[in-house]
């Protein structure tokens, strides 16, 4: 998968952009759009995308890239969208058919359905706490979710950690969330990181670990193996508890107001 989100969409943690970043020239770096191109072309049958204005793109295949780690070769990859609410699934869910009746989904929806459905009941009624309901899904999994309406993205990882996720910033100021090495790394340079497992992300309440979300996050320093430093990993900070889940609210209020 290949997603880009314009500033405002997403707001990454300043420590994800590393402080050798500005050492390189943003001509050294590919564009966005460069990579989006890199990604249809190594995918040339099985590839798609979908541009939402000036708030980036989703892009997306039913191929694993050659330059994804070994382990995710079997993952299966899906898209769907929903009025407006688009998703990019990779891997799955064994309790889906258990999620999928207590959503009203039919048996035949996929993970990728029903991550969409699950964040439209959220973002609608919000009958729990999303930490709640990512802490119901078993299985390996990541997504990302773009609510076009209102400029949303929420992705998350699943706690087990067996389907790697990176994101960075580009040398063009946006946030690139992929599975595929060599194009953050085209893009982004040093300042990416891996999306830390069990850990969600939410465009108004930022990084959150859904399985100890009383718990602040803290930036972990990285530095490759020639000595550069890149950007931070992110852990659950356990000296420092907060309280970042939704707040209850009423029916008609709209999850893209989290915070």
């Amino acid at each position: 998968m290949l997603c880009v989100f314009n500033k405002g969409v997403v707001n990454p943690p300043k420590e994800l952009q590393s402080p050798e970043a500005a050492a390189v020239l943003p001509v050294n770096l590919k564009r966005a759009g460069e990579a989006l191109q890199d990604f249809l072309s190594s995918n040339p049958t099985n590839s798609f995308h979908l541009h939402f204005g000036d708030n980036g793109f989703l892009a997306a295949s039913s191929s694993q890239s050659s330059t994804a780690a070994p382990r995710q070769t079997s993952r299966r990859k899906m898209f769907c969208g929903v009025e407006d609410v688009y998703c990019v699934f990779v891997g799955s869910l064994d309790n889906l058919s258990a999620l999928n009746r207590q959503y009203g989904l039919s048996k035949s929806s996929n993970e990728a359905v029903f991550a969409i459905e699950a964040y439209r009941t959220l973002r609608d009624r919000r009958p729990l706490p999303a930490h709640r309901v990512l802490q119901d899904l078993d299985g390996s999994f990541a997504f990302v979710v773009y609510d076009h309406k209102s400029g949303t993205a929420f992705a998350a990882v699943g706690g087990n950690g067996e389907v790697n996720l990176l994101w960075g910033i580009t040398g063009d100021g946006c946030v690139m969330i992929s599975d595929d090495t060599s194009l953050i790394k085209a893009s982004c340079g040093k300042s990416f990181a891996p999306f830390p497992a069990g850990c969600m992300y939410h465009t108004e309440s930022g990084l959150i670990s859904f399985e100890h979300p009383r718990n602040a996050m803290k930036a972990m320093p990285r530095v490759d193996s020639k000595g550069a430093i890149c950007g931070s990993n992110f852990a659950v900070d356990d000296s420092c508890a907060t309280v970042k889940s939704m707040p209850r609210v009423g029916s008609e209020a709209n999850w893209a107001n989290w915070s």
